[in-house]
């Protein structure tokens, strides 16, 4: 794994050109510990939560140890502390005995660095294109048919693809065009989801060319596209930062899960780089009102919704359900204000769509519920 440096360079940098914006009294969490030793399976997302009201403000306290080679790493065993220079909060690694200003090397396997967030739960998602245009897959080399005469395929068979180009690269993604990603409130369509059904290996060249199949996710199809794979390397140094604009969305799917969406899922947004939203936006996610009757309002106009309704200004009478009357009556009913239910962080950001993982949890989100600012 990638040392998770880039995230606490760039922290170390924003602390030292710009110093403390926020007052020490909205940074800081008021049953923060004045130590912690950080264990094996932290992320530096809880341990941040540990001292600051916000996690991702990190930056703004973060202290550099001058005696580390790289005061931007942290690793189980080391000892954190809160303390005040010149009466400002800053966390610092702590060092026991007197500070040494001689540099020195510290030997850690490269593994052992505590990520920004859990990346086992975002792993399978950083590498692969999981997005892509209308049609965007519709040129690409396709399966035309299968080797001894399966008419699906999976792990350890042969499969026959068409229009493959003299690559240099031999490993290839087997991809399906999956459903269409649409924006929560206009509709219209922002993408594809684009679902990995497999991995392969080219054999033979030619038209068909023979590709034997590494591994499957799922049962491979005729007409499945093949893509030359992605490098395996991941992005694990990110950087959580508020949004740089005002960012109003909707969590329009969720993968790898159920109805119901809480920490550490990986949800889909409709908003992306057009929108501002980059790798390591922190955004909050609102449970959307629910619409209730008002039923003071109602009696106070002596309205009875199971014998009078009005349309067009004027006074019927029917016979109708309360679920009826509280969907046609414009008087009876109240939308609720929405309700903060969790934060999430993007991980991977296309054109218009993104991905994000839930990094906290109030109470439980679902499709369709609201993305803003934090």
């Amino acid at each position: 794994m990638k040392r998770i440096s880039r995230f606490f360079l760039t922290a170390i940098l924003i602390a030292g050109i710009s110093g403390i914006s926020l007052a020490a009294d909205d940074l800081i969490n008021p049953k923060h510990p004045d130590r912690y030793v950080v264990q094996k399976g932290d992320t530096l997302w809880d341990i941040s939560a540990r001292f600051l009201r916000k996690p991702w403000l990190w930056p703004e306290i973060w202290q550099v140890n001058p005696q580390i080679r790289n005061p931007h790493l942290i690793y189980p065993g080391d000892e954190l502390e809160l303390v005040y220079i010149d009466g400002k909060p800053r966390l610092r690694v702590a060092r026991k005995g007197p500070l040494k200003l001689s540099p020195g090397i510290r030997s850690h396997p490269l593994g052992r660095a505590i990520p920004a967030v859990p990346i086992d739960a975002i792993a399978p998602f950083l590498t692969r294109p999981m997005v892509v245009e209308k049609n965007g897959l519709e040129h690409k080399p396709y399966l035309v048919a299968f080797a001894d005469e399966h008419i699906v395929a999976g792990a350890g068979q042969r499969i026959y693809v068409r229009d493959i180009p003299t690559w240099e690269n031999k490993k290839f993604d087997i991809l399906r065009a999956g459903p269409a990603y649409k924006d929560g409130d206009t509709g219209e369509i922002l993408g594809y989801e684009a679902l990995l059904t497999g991995i392969g290996t080219l054999q033979r060249i030619g038209d068909p060319a023979t590709v034997y199949i590494d591994a499957t996710k799922t049962e491979v199809l005729l007409g499945d596209r093949v893509v030359p794979a992605e490098p395996e390397a991941l992005a694990t140094d990110f950087y959580p930062h508020a949004p740089k604009q005002e960012v109003q969305g909707n969590i329009i799917a969720m993968l790898n899960g159920f109805s119901q969406i809480g920490q550490y899922d990986i949800v889909v947004l409709d908003r992306g780089l057009a929108d501002g939203v980059d790798t390591g936006t922190v955004l909050q996610v609102n449970n959307r009102g629910e619409t209730v009757p008002d039923h003071v309002a109602r009696d106070a106009r002596n309205l009875i919704p199971d014998v009078a309704e009005y349309i067009d200004d004027r006074l019927l009478t029917h016979t109708i359900s309360d679920e009826k009357w509280a969907k046609k009556s414009r008087w009876e009913t109240v939308t609720l204000p929405d309700e903060a239910a969790g934060l999430l962080m993007v991980f991977r950001s296309f054109e218009r769509v993104s991905f994000g993982i839930i990094m906290h949890a109030q109470r439980a989100m679902h499709v369709q519920d609201r993305i803003v600012n934090p």
